[in-house]
């Protein structure tokens, strides 16, 4: 669900919609905690931000631990 909150956000960037709209705050507050910081570790690279799908990469492989550790434990 995290995952499609930054898909969402990811897309809903790219077009001229009102960010203070009820929806754009909520995406912001969801997923501003994983997003930050990964935005202040990886290097600016111009007018694409990768921090949303560095996010995502690192929810996948979290969940893929998380998983292991369950079903071999």
């Amino acid at each position: 669900m995290l995952t499609w909150a930054i898909v969402a956000r990811s897309l809903l960037s790219w077009f001229p919609i009102d960010q203070s709209s009820p929806l754009f705050q909520m995406l912001y507050r969801v997923t501003d905690p994983i997003i930050d910081p990964i935005r202040r570790v990886m290097p600016n690279t111009g007018m694409i931000d990768l921090s949303p799908m560095a996010a995502i990469l690192m929810l996948i492989v979290m969940t893929q631990l998380v998983s292991n550790l369950v079903v071999y434990n």
